[in-house]
């Protein structure tokens, strides 16, 4: 039963170091099993040798190879060639044709030709000058005629200049976007890592746990046969010995695979042997809630991409507003040269083109626009409403920031608390164990006993490790939230 006992206990402990690495890889899965699909057996390339990472090595091979990443990087450039060419607006429309055209009927035009020709024969009859025209008779090459069509025109308003200013206004958006996602990646991908150094701290912890149930199994057939324990104690070091084999293989099994999950998740090939270099060695820092959201408050990305958004319907707001409540300017210029009986008249003389091509310029003023309830109206009363929504949201914003900075600087304190008290309790764990050994080896003391005081150590190692890892996740954290480097590049 006390066997039993402190077995089940220290299972619960193993559970809870595990539930920050646990929680934080399943988020990060999910890119790993939405892809992992597309992965073929060809990819899964086994490598013979074993790549030893860094923390900045494992970041920057993500950041390298994040799908999503370069998604956003698409993203990015979409907005940013949006604003980069957001005035050609200002551009006229031009456009050019040519017509090869035919008349059905030509009728009245030869009518009205062969008046005019028998009014100068009149004339010429009058004054008896000059020989008689004929008439016109109609052939097929009248009937066709060649038009040519150059045009441009350009709608100038106010309201472009505020839908140019808000495209620039969401390319910086984007920015932040893109900013943010990059951020929240070197987050995940650090927590991760720190994470596995714990599970491998505990699993280091385990496997010495194991070594000392063999040499107690060992130790207890040497003090069996000489005679100073019974059966019994022999037996029960050994079952002991043997129940912790199967428990530390499936915890190397587990860490393998994680070690796996998370190099894929970097972006390197599948099947590649990973070995993580570092340790969970906090930098301690002195912080101050009110003094960390007095300096670096409005430095949040959160808040500035909020803030950026308001603007961005400012903007659009401003250019609906133009709209109702300014003419619009439409210029127009265009060419039609025509050319009649287009196959008897040579087509390089210009004396036989006319052009019906004219110039305008027109002002314009949709009155509609102005009408409280019509379509302009309502956009701009439903931007009105989004912009006071999202005012709102900052203010909730800037209070959950308060809360998430309290939160993490509470952890910060706590924690390095926890960490000075485990380091002496270690300490003293350590004594009693060795001083517990040494008693049972020389037969004075029972294994129960010096399987309690292992646990004890091992509690403590494992909840000394654990509390410097919520010290570096609250402070990756912190930094997150207030988007800057707390440690001055000493991390």
């Amino acid at each position: 039963m006390f066997y039993r006992k402190n077995m089940n206990g220290m299972g619960r402990n193993a559970k809870r170091l595990c539930v920050p690495l646990v929680a934080l890889m399943f988020s990060a899965s999910v890119e790993a099993q939405a892809t992992a699909g597309a992965e073929t057996q060809a990819d899964a390339e086994q490598s013979p040798e074993v790549m030893v990472l860094t923390v900045e090595q494992a970041v920057d091979y993500a950041l390298e190879n994040s799908r999503t990443l370069k998604s956003n990087d698409i993203d990015l450039d979409i907005k940013a060639r949006a604003a980069k060419y957001a005035w050609n607006v200002f551009l006229p429309t031009v456009q050019v044709s040519g017509t090869l055209a035919r008349q059905n009927d030509i009728k009245s035009s030869i009518d009205s030709a062969n008046r005019m020709i028998d009014l100068a024969n009149g004339i010429a009859s009058a004054i008896s000058s000059g020989s008689m025209t004929p008439h016109t008779e109609e052939t097929e090459s009248m009937h066709w005629a060649a038009i040519g069509t150059a045009s441009a025109s350009l709608n100038l308003s106010l309201a472009y200049i505020q839908q140019i200013r808000a495209a620039k206004a969401d390319y910086e958006v984007g920015k932040i976007s893109w900013e943010q996602n990059q951020k929240e990646t070197v987050l995940n991908i650090k927590k991760l890592f720190y994470g596995l150094l714990l599970q491998q701290e505990n699993l280091k912890v385990q496997q010495n746990s194991l070594s000392n149930a063999r040499s107690r199994a060992r130790q207890a057939q040497t003090n069996y046969n000489n005679g100073r324990i019974p059966e019994l104690s022999l037996l029960n070091a050994q079952v002991t010995y043997q129940n912790k084999i199967p428990e530390v293989e499936q915890m190397e099994q587990t860490v393998q695979q994680q070690l796996d999950t998370f190099a894929f998740l970097i972006g390197l090939p599948v099947g590649t042997r990973i070995e993580l270099s570092g340790s969970i060695e906090p930098t301690y820092i002195e912080v101050d809630t009110d003094d960390l959201l007095a300096k670096y408050g409005d430095a949040s990305l959160d808040i500035q991409s909020l803030q950026q958004n308001i603007k961005v319907l400012k903007l659009n707001l401003g250019a609906l507003n133009l709209a109702a409540y300014t003419p619009a300017l439409a210029l127009s210029f265009s060419l039609q040269p025509t050319l009649a009986d287009a196959f008897n008249k040579s087509w390089f003389e210009s004396d036989n083109w006319t052009d019906g091509g004219s110039f305008s310029a027109t002002i314009a003023w949709n009155l509609t626009n102005l009408l409280p309830f019509s379509a302009n109206r309502q956009q701009a009363k439903d931007l009105q409403a989004n912009i006071a929504k999202l005012e709102l949201t900052m203010e909730t914003l800037r209070e959950n920031q308060k809360l998430s900075v309290r939160k993490a600087v509470d952890t910060l304190v706590q924690a390095r608390q926890q960490i000075d008290s485990m380091s002496r309790n270690i300490t003293l764990a350590q004594r009693s164990y060795d001083m517990t050994v040494r008693s049972y080896n020389n037969g004075a003391t029972e294994l129960l006993d010096l399987r309690d005081s292992e646990t004890q150590l091992n509690q403590a190692k494992l909840g000394l490790a654990n509390q410097k890892f919520n010290y570096i996740s609250a402070l990756l954290d912190l930094e997150n939230t207030l988007n800057t480097d707390l440690l001055g590049g000493t991390k």
